[in-house]
């Protein structure tokens, strides 16, 4: 992959977070799938989403789930790799569902286990989920919405240039 478009989607990773945008309706989740699929080199794939959200961290603060948050990005990295061979609507599609749905198991699991908002109980748990499903939509239309247009965008990039060099 070109070094423009990983500069590309670095900056438009970092203002996403940054402008004005509905809650956890960024690329970045997208950006860790679109690299893992794409991207050849393993450690740009997992760095990529990393750099994006530490800098973005460095303007708006840091907090206590960084570890976490970061660690959910780069399973997104991981499943972007199984993707690699087999980029469809149905899997693209299917991998951003699973990535929104382990970042909102994990990320409000470690709120619940670390935040002291709730009871550490079963009950506390639901809770904790009960209370985070406002933002899980938001999750999911940013993600599936991101994928669309970084898969879409580099599907009809990659057969336009196809269709020129076969023409040659």
């Amino acid at each position: 992959m070109n070094n423009i478009v990983i500069l590309f989607l670095t900056v438009i990773g970092i203002l996403s977070r940054l402008l004005p945008h509905p809650p956890n309706f960024t690329p970045v989740s997208a950006v860790g799938l679109f690299g893992g699929a794409f991207i050849n080199n393993r450690w740009v794939s997992f760095l990529l989403p990393i750099l994006i959200m530490f800098v973005s961290d460095l303007i708006l603060g840091f907090h206590t789930l960084m570890p976490t948050i970061y660690g959910l990005m780069l399973v997104n990295v991981i499943i972007g790799h199984y993707l690699k061979d087999n980029v469809s609507v149905l899997s693209v599609g299917s991998a951003s569902l699973l990535s929104s749905t382990i970042f909102f198991l994990g990320s409000n699991f470690m709120v619940w286990l670390g935040s002291g908002y709730y009871t550490q109980d079963l009950n506390g748990l639901l809770a904790c989920y009960v209370m985070a499903l406002p933002f899980f939509h938001y999750t999911v239309l940013g993600d599936l919405f991101y994928c669309m247009v970084l898969f879409g965008s580099w599907s009809w990039v990659s057969s336009r240039i196809e269709v020129k060099t076969s023409g040659n």
